[in-house]
């Protein structure tokens, strides 16, 4: 019995070993390249064609709860909807179809169609550099040369190998709107799939303060986000999770609101954009 227990030890440390070689083997396999050189070509294929109309037409559902929480983290009002999103040459177009888990009225349904129908027609009549709601393909090289990347490491997530990125905004960015004193506060990390160049997951928090009208309307003191995204079979991405907090003033009165989102039920759609 010691014989079989000493080789059981035995054969439990060199399968230990074993995956220890395999995983630092899976790491050394990947390219050698810089952390300008990964996000260069994560910006490539974030605006290559074949990232926007050239994508298959999908159908998923889309799952938000959105919290207003009190200063003691108790929930003060809760929202909770479902959408059909579409997603069709790369732009996105969502259906609410139930609110606080109750299906929306024939009424409210009508609507939310009339509501999809307006927001084609503004998509088909925008300008080419402004058509969109890419909510599943946010990248673009405005908004990745405003940091600067750092390579820390190389991991596998989701059973694929990723490139894992810190990034921090760069000194004296200039901000000419809410959104950009938004963007020029972030830091945070990605993890970049070391194949496809797709962001697999990213961290995001804020490094400072963000106001609203120097601070009288209001102020955004805390943003912690995260993402994660899921390649499908046909090598499709899309963002399946996501979860945040966010923490500030507004007005007078201290807000916390906690978000969750989820997605689901990815499938092929055949409509064709008009």
């Amino acid at each position: 019995m010691k014989r079989l227990h000493y080789h059981g030890r035995l054969l439990a440390l060199a399968s230990v070993f074993v995956a220890i070689r395999f995983s630092g083997w899976a790491s050394a396999a990947l390219p050698s390249l810089s952390a300008d050189e990964i996000m260069q070509k994560a910006v490539e294929r974030a605006e290559s064609p074949a990232s926007h109309e050239a994508r298959p037409n999908y159908l998923y559902l889309k799952h938000t709860v959105l919290e207003d929480l009190d200063n003691k983290g108790r929930i003060k009002d809760r929202k909770e909807k479902l959408f059909e999103v579409s997603v069709e040459a790369g732009l996105s177009y969502l259906k609410l179809v139930k609110f606080n888990g109750l299906d929306l009225t024939p009424a409210e349904l009508k609507k939310q169609d009339a509501r999809e129908a307006a927001e084609r027609r503004r998509l088909v009549d925008a300008k080419p550099d402004k058509k969109g709601d890419e909510r599943e393909n946010f990248l673009t090289a405005d908004l990745a040369q405003r940091f600067n990347f750092t390579l820390v490491s190389q991991k596998m997530f989701n059973g694929r190998n990723t490139y894992i990125l810190d990034f921090e905004p760069k000194v004296g960015l200039v901000s000419k709107n809410l959104a950009d004193r938004f963007v020029n506060q972030m830091a945070g990390t990605a993890w970049i799939d070391a194949e496809d160049f797709e962001i697999a997951r990213a961290e995001i928090h804020l490094k400072g303060e963000v106001t609203l009208w120097g601070g009288m309307i209001g102020t955004l003191r805390r943003c912690d986000f995260a993402l994660e995204r899921v390649r499908l079979a046909d090598g499709s991405w899309f963002n399946s999770f996501s979860h945040g907090l966010f923490e500030g003033r507004k007005l007078m009165e201290p807000m916390m609101i906690r978000t969750r989102s989820e997605s689901s039920n990815f499938h092929r759609s055949s409509a064709v954009v008009p």
